[in-house]
């Protein structure tokens, strides 16, 4: 059986059903297919469960210091059950809820594997789609004018280091976990690495980090890194950077041992589990690319700035191109390319106004480049700085560590990047996205009355220092 539509899209994670629901309100017929459930990893195995946890582990920490805020418990403990039972509730209401959209959008939702076949009766082109149905029903054929690729990305692992799903994990089974390890070694330091080593210590879990690079979140700027590092030894948690792991010395018995390279020689870790957190891979397999002039490199599909491939009438999005692999650059990528389909003359996705955050504890968010990078592509640059340690509001919940950073360019006034560490800022990070987004200078966010007693203070008074005016310091 086979069905004609505008457009088809394989994939319905935060890019795949975003860019389906811009299809729809553009009046295209338009169908998704999707072998596993509509949200895909962000909302099942990536950033949904993993917040969710986190806010769990949050909660925990805080009540084992409620005495600081004049509150008396005893013998505060936490049900991991229960734990992820919330997880579950959270992400089945979001479900629930990108099915509706799908509904009141007509738009068809296809449960199976897609892949694209080459030239045939129903196509002189390549960019048919047969659809091996997950219930064992005949395959659908599709029959599309255009089609955006969003079959998003797996974690990635290290080469010998085979994932069991038992001693040696990822974090897709890391989310599924019953009970958690009394210890843990979390290979990689960066963004989610991070963020499961902050979760685990606040649940009391042991944790070392081991990282490759000379520094944790080796992306992110490196005074945000050096405060980063300060406040995950302060949790306890053992971080042991510029390290090469071994693959081969990996054993497995009553939990696992592994041994890096390290500045003083060879060094052994032991531990009940060992979490691989590397980076993510595309999804590129097993999808038909074979059957197209579709140009994959470094793992990754080639596109133009709008997001076509080498098949002029077949797009890919998110995380299966690479880039800044993160749910709100796809939905983006998304929505530009579906007007690009529709001919409504779309802007390019500027990457360097994407806001990026870390939702550890304490939370990191960041936008533009850092000081090192400025510094790099020859800007003379000028910093402001101000800590969260003579922000009221921050004081109050008792979360005070951490900064805000701006740079600026010196001859320009332009604002070349911010730089978050603290509380709550992930939440605070949009006022410096739209900042540049606006082309405000410091003195612009400055003179922006933010309320007090807020955390935004921190923002306005980072501005200020930037030409040495900060009022609180």
């Amino acid at each position: 059986m086979s069905q004609e539509y505008d457009l088809v899209i394989l994939g319905g994670g935060t890019g795949g059903y975003v860019a389906a629901i811009r299809a729809s309100q553009l009046g295209l017929k338009t169908a998704i297919v999707e072998k596993g459930k509509l949200g895909g990893t962000c909302l099942h195995k990536g950033c949904i469960p993993s917040k969710a946890l986190l806010r769990s582990a949050e909660v925990y920490a805080t009540a084992k210091h409620s005495e600081d805020f004049g509150v008396i418990t005893s013998d505060v403990s936490y049900n991991f059950g229960k734990v992820q039972e919330r997880k579950n509730k959270i992400i089945e209401q979001l479900h629930k809820g990108v099915q509706h959209l799908m509904k009141q959008g007509k738009i068809d939702v296809y449960e199976g594997l897609g892949r694209i076949l080459g030239p045939s009766i129903f196509s002189p082109m390549p960019g048919t789609i047969s659809v091996e149905m997950n219930n064992g029903e005949e395959n659908e054929m599709l029959i599309p004018k255009n089609v955006v690729i969003a079959t998003g990305s797996r974690p990635r692992t290290l080469p010998g280091l085979e994932i069991d799903g038992e001693l040696v994990i990822t974090s897709d089974e890391a989310l599924e976990l019953t009970n958690l390890p009394s210890s843990i070694i979390i290979v990689g330091g960066g963004v989610i690495g991070i963020e499961w080593a902050s979760m685990l210590s606040d649940f009391g879990v042991e944790v070392t980090v081991i990282e490759y690079a000379d520094r944790i979140i080796p992306t992110e700027d490196q005074e945000i890194s050096k405060e980063m590092q300060r406040l995950m030894k302060k949790k306890g948690i053992k971080l042991v950077t510029g390290a090469k792991v071994l693959p081969e010395t990996l054993v497995k018995g009553d939990g696992v041992t592994i041994s890096a390279e390290v500045k003083s020689g060879m060094k052994e870790f032991k531990a009940e589990k060992l979490l691989v957190s590397v980076g993510r891979q595309a999804n590129v397999e097993g999808i038909g690319l074979e059957n197209t002039e579709i140009q994959v490199e470094k793992g990754f599909i080639v596109t133009n700035e709008f997001y076509q491939t080498k098949e002029s009438h077949i797009y890919a999005i998110g995380d299966v191109i690479g880039g800044l692999q993160l749910a709100h650059v796809a939905s983006h990528e998304g929505i530009i390319a579906v007007e690009h389909i529709a001919r409504k003359d779309p802007s390019e996705l500027n990457y360097n106004l994407v806001s990026r955050c870390i939702y550890s504890n304490p939370e990191v968010s960041s936008v533009g480049i850092t000081e090192e990078q400025a510094k790099e592509k020859g800007h003379k640059v000028k910093v402001g700085k101000f800590s969260f340690r003579a922000i009221g509001k921050a004081l109050v919940f008792g979360e005070s560590d951490g900064f805000v950073k701006i740079v600026a360019d010196e001859d320009t006034n332009d604002i070349l990047g911010v730089h978050m560490i603290g509380p709550h800022v992930t939440d605070m990070i949009t006022e410096a996205g739209l900042a540049m987004v606006l082309d405000a200078t410091p003195w612009e966010i400055a003179h922006t009355i933010h309320p007090h007693p807020t955390l935004s203070e921190a923002i306005g008074e980072a501005a200020l220092a930037v030409d040495g005016r900060a009022i609180h310091s």
